[in-house]
């Protein structure tokens, strides 16, 4: 038999559940209050026959007092409770820290499996094992669902904020989700389960991860250097990728709680502020057992539930490993409507016709697609390394019809180049130089750290990072001849494209490990790793300059970075560049079965020539920013005016709108400098590439098209 709780701290929590205070419980057992005191100190422990009366007086039945795995239902039941509006009036119409991400399966992805990595157990040496299922509801599961919940309770909520729609954009967001759900008749869940984890210990309101995660914003308890997380902002993501707002949790702790480790209940709810019957609250909610402890006995703390509560509310978990199941209540994928169609098959894309952000069938392939792009080295081993993560997705239709089999995200498969290289790397197969197909090539480069606390121009030490070269092979439907950057924890941080590559370069990929990345005894591997943390913005998708790089740093600390990225690409130019042949090699022979004639010089024009623009390649990147390269063609001149790209959007009527450029570099036969592209005597022929900056944006990049014009002088 499951036992659970210690007797005395379980005791003590069920009075107060049911209202009673010792001296009562020991008048109905015709008892003295001191023998009830010593069971709940741990003095002693009720005999056999008593815990027939104890039973009986808190309500339930004697199964439960013996095992004590959950929380008898006498007293004060789960609830939903409403934060009371502001008494000065204060509005809050939505979580400022939700607005830092986009409704997008792919993002949510990214933080929620950054998190699990951060929260591994590492004693152990296994894995954290993630998985991710999408779980449509129809009919009579839906129904019980909604019951399970409470929805009656819920629905004057959802009603008032409905009403706010018209002028607030969580408003919208809501009134959409609950139409959905009625009009269409069907509900996603969306539910990310960890294991070997340590799950959400501590206390309901003191410092500890449940806390920081429940009841607070903005707070990051990760202490490690090799943490992917530290503004507290990622699980944000998990109530903005619901329509709903609302998001349920399992946690199975690693650290035993009120003498407990597996069940412990709660649900979050995120509503802007609103008025029902007469009576404003704040924003947001919990789903939970109200607090005795708390004024009037209205605030809901967490709770241990039984199996059967677990199973309604669609959160049982395989085993007892520690961990944590978020449920994402009303899971939609708005980002997925401005996704490539390229990028997914035909039968689950097609243009325009099917804008469903709940499909599951789509959500499910998209986050295959970031988890394998992100996590890839996360997932790879070799070498006697294990690999950190093991992730896979599934989707599922009311009572566990399987709509898409559960894929476990492979790493040879969805990033086969980079796979290779880090397993060569680990297996301590690399080369020098690649002079065979299939050869991975390992060299350092230097990160110089500078001296903590604004010393201006002093370094530390220079910490030797790890950069891996091997061809393209198998990455056909994948960007070739990019740099995946990564630290300590294996999620991919920054992909770059290297510029200026020579011509006819055989396609490659690469990757940079950096910090505890490129091993425990890398000269100076912790500072850097504690460096390069401080240097990504909350999306941790690139090295730059952060207010935080400039406090603990200098303003100028980002060139540390610049100083690596050059580096790096100054090291895969040498590594993928093509051996010289001899002038003379195969010539001779040649030159004597051939006759020259010799043909006047064509006389070059005088004056200032205009580049043209002949040819355009471009597409919607992954941020939704149009990416574009271009080739210009150069007549011949003794003089070649500089010209200024500029970004435009296609418009019916009116002028065109502008967009900035985020990235504008030269790739062949010119230079970009101060946007404004300048070009060599004699040039013929210039490429360059671009990016632009999605926050100039007027609207949706899938919505739009481009035009690119170049301008002589100063591009007006």
């Amino acid at each position: 038999m499951e036992t659970g709780e210690e007797f005395g701290p379980w005791l003590a929590r069920q009075l107060k559940l049911a209202g009673k205070t010792q001296a009562e419980l020991a008048e109905e057992l015709g008892l003295t209050r001191a023998a009830v005191s010593a069971w709940i100190t741990g003095r002693s422990t009720p005999r056999p026959t008593v815990m027939a009366d104890i039973a009986k007086a808190l309500g339930t039945d004697l199964g439960t007092v013996h095992t004590r795995t959950t929380d008898t239902q006498a007293g004060l039941p789960v609830t939903w409770y409403h934060r009371p509006g502001y008494p000065d009036g204060g509005r809050e119409l939505g979580n400022a820290a939700a607005f830092a991400f986009d409704a997008d399966v792919q993002v949510l992805a990214r933080e929620t499996c950054q998190n699990s990595l951060d929260e591994r157990l590492t004693e152990n040496g296994r894995p954290v094992r993630v998985r991710y299922t999408l779980h449509e509801l129809t009919g009579e599961h839906l129904d019980a669902f909604r019951d399970a919940i409470l929805w009656n309770d819920l629905f004057p909520h959802y009603s008032a904020v409905s009403e706010l729609a018209g002028n607030q954009k969580v408003g919208r967001v809501v009134d959409a989700g609950v139409r959905d759900m009625y009009e269409k008749g069907r509900l996603v869940l969306l539910r990310v389960d960890d294991y070997n984890a340590s799950g959400l210990t501590g206390d309901d309101y003191a410092d500890g991860k449940f806390a920081a995660v429940v009841r607070r914003q903005l707070e990051s308890l990760k202490s490690g250097r090799s943490a992917g997380g530290s503004y507290g902002l990622g699980k944000a993501t998990l109530w903005a990728t619901s329509a709903l707002g609302l998001v349920l949790i399992n946690s199975t702790l690693s650290v035993p709680h009120e003498g407990r480790t597996e069940r412990r209940m709660i649900g979050r709810l995120e509503l802007p502020w609103r008025e029902v019957d007469g009576r404003t609250y704040a924003g947001p909610a919990w789903f939970g057992r109200p607090d005795p402890d708390s004024p009037g006995a209205e605030v809901a703390r967490s709770w241990w539930a039984d199996e059967e509560t677990v199973a309604r509310l669609y959160l049982s978990r395989d085993n007892d490993e520690p961990g944590t199941s978020f449920l994402i209540v009303g899971a939609h994928d708005v980002a997925s409507l401005e996704a490539s169609t390229s990028d997914l098959d035909d039968e689950i894309v097609e243009e325009e016709k099917d804008e469903d952000t709940r499909d599951i069938r789509r959500m499910h392939k998209r986050l295959v697609q970031a988890l394998g792009r992100d996590f890839w080295a996360a997932m790879t081993g070799g070498g006697g390394r294990l690999p950190l993560l093991e992730v896979s997705v599934r989707a599922l239709r009311n009572d566990g019809e399987v709509v898409v089999e559960e894929t476990k995200v492979d790493p040879s498969v969805e990033q086969p180049a980079r796979t290779r290289a880090l397993r060569a790397y680990y297996e301590g197969t690399t080369v020098d130089r690649l002079t065979e197909s299939g050869q991975v090539a390992a060299r350092n480069v230097p990160l110089k750290l500078p001296l903590s606390g604004g010393a201006a121009g002093g370094t530390l030490g220079t910490h030797q990072a790890v950069l891996l070269v091997t061809e393209a092979a198998g990455d056909n439907d994948r960007p070739i001849n990019q740099v995946h950057s990564l630290r300590g924890n294996r999620m991919t941080v920054k992909k770059a494209t290297v510029p200026r590559l020579p011509i006819g370069t055989n396609p490659f990929q690469a990757v940079l490990l950096a910090g505890e990345a490129a091993g425990q005894t890398a000269p100076f591997a912790k500072e850097a790793e504690e460096f390069l943390r401080a240097a990504e913005p909350p999306e941790h998708d690139r090295w730059s300059q952060t207010e935080e790089l400039t406090l603990r740093w200098s303003p100028s600390a980002y060139r540390r970075i610049e100083g690596l990225t050059k580096e790096v690409n100054n090291a895969i130019r040498e590594l993928v560049a093509r051996p010289k042949r001899s002038n003379r090699e195969g010539g001779e022979a040649l030159r004597k079965a051939l006759t020259v004639k010799n043909r006047p010089k064509a006389k070059v024009p005088t004056g200032p020539v205009i580049p043209v623009l002949n040819g355009l390649d471009a597409k919607i990147g992954e941020a939704g920013e149009w990416r574009i390269t271009a080739e210009i063609s150069i007549p011949r001149g003794d003089e070649i005016v500089p010209m200024v790209p500029v970004a435009l959007l296609d418009v019916r009527s009116g002028g065109r709108p502008k967009l900035d450029w985020a990235e504008l570099e030269a790739v062949e036969g010119c230079e970009v400098e101060d946007g404004t592209l300048r070009f060599a005597h004699g040039v013929r022929r210039a490429t360059f590439r671009g990016a632009t900056d999605v926050t100039s944006h007027p609207v949706r990049t899938v919505l739009t098209r481009l035009v690119l014009e170049l301008r002589a002088g100063k591009g007006e």
